[in-house]
């Protein structure tokens, strides 16, 4: 976004402004190409629809491009990175997102750093002229973080994002510094295999103190419902109320999959653990381990979208595709 001189407002900056906007990016002696949204999308708005159409512009130029930036809104930023790392199976290219909390033109923008960097590591290199980085990441505010295990953290701090259970794969100080032994990389012999079809038959379901029976009745039971990640206390517990559990082992026994991840921000479900989590277990509810919501819920969309049956998702979900 840039602000607009005559109404204060922020709109859209076509990607084809940015070369002359930004004359270091000349300098960097990279050619690129630039591909906007028409009409662009506020991240806001941004879906299985977006996330098609960002990975069928990669796909289209995956032969002739060394790697793509993509530079989106913050607020759904981790939900489209998720998605793309499911969604590309096989990637071998780097594919950075990116953005910013100021917009171009504020005076202390944080976009010109951000953009330049994350153009840096599309285009860097290891000795043996292999990419640096290829998978889906997001590069913020001086940290690159694999995309999938990434969070909004903060609504106005230059460091937006935290990944809370996985390390940085690089830091961009003097130097760009990349953390090889926690980059995934693809075997080799792997191609690249899309999966363009989401399935959005999807709920997000919190739990509090105080919840009610008739509420997550009514949720579970949605027409077409086919997954659910239950967001849970501390390491995957929830109320000892008879009718949760009653209601999962319902639910997972029509086909809906329930995955269990914590509203903790770090930290693993281990249901196991405590009663109060045992009897999830038992419902028939996946553990989602350390993944995030945004993770979770994009790859619950990504296998049902393959129309894998529910049995085929739950197995699957509990493996590690991307390196969620």
């Amino acid at each position: 976004m840039r602000e607009n001189p005559q109404t204060g407002a922020l709109e859209a900056v076509d990607f084809g402004e940015l070369l002359p906007m930004l004359s270091e990016l000349g300098k960097m002696q990279i050619e690129f190409e630039t591909v906007t949204f028409n009409p662009p999308l506020d991240s806001c708005n941004v879906g299985p629809e977006a996330w098609k159409h960002i990975s069928e512009e990669i796909i289209a130029r995956y032969d002739t491009a060394d790697g793509f930036v993509v530079l989106h809104g913050t607020d759904t930023m981790a939900y489209s990175a998720s998605a793309l790392s499911f969604m590309l199976e096989g990637l071998g290219k780097p594919v950075v997102f990116t953005g910013s909390q100021l917009p171009l033109g504020k005076l202390r923008t944080d976009g010109r750093e951000n953009l330049l960097t994350a153009a840096e590591i599309a285009a860097a290199t290891l000795p043996d002229g292999s990419p640096a980085v290829p998978e889906v990441s997001i590069f913020f505010h001086d940290k690159l973080y694999r995309g999938n295990r990434t969070t909004k953290a903060s609504a106005d701090a230059f460091e937006a994002f935290k990944s809370f259970n996985y390390p940085p794969l690089g830091t961009a100080a003097v130097d760009i510094s990349f953390r090889l032994q926690f980059i995934r990389r693809p075997a080799p012999g792997t191609v690249l295999t899309p999966h363009l079809e989401m399935d959005t038959n999807m709920m997000v379901l919190s739990l509090f103190p105080g919840i009610q029976e008739s509420t997550v009745r009514a949720m579970l039971e949605t027409s077409h419902l086919k997954g659910v990640v239950l967001r849970t206390f501390g390491s995957g517990n929830a109320p000892s109320h008879n009718w949760l559990p009653a209601l999962l082992s319902e639910a997972t026994s029509r086909g809906v999959v329930v995955v269990n991840v914590t509203q903790c921000t770090g930290g693993n479900v281990a249901m196991e653990r405590y009663e109060t989590g045992l009897h999830l277990l038992k419902a028939g509810v996946v553990s989602g381990k350390d993944i995030t919501v945004e993770a979770a819920l994009t790859k619950l969309m990504r296998l049902f979208g393959d129309g894998l049956s529910p049995e085929q998702v739950r197995d699957a979900f509990q493996t590690d595709l991307a390196g969620e």
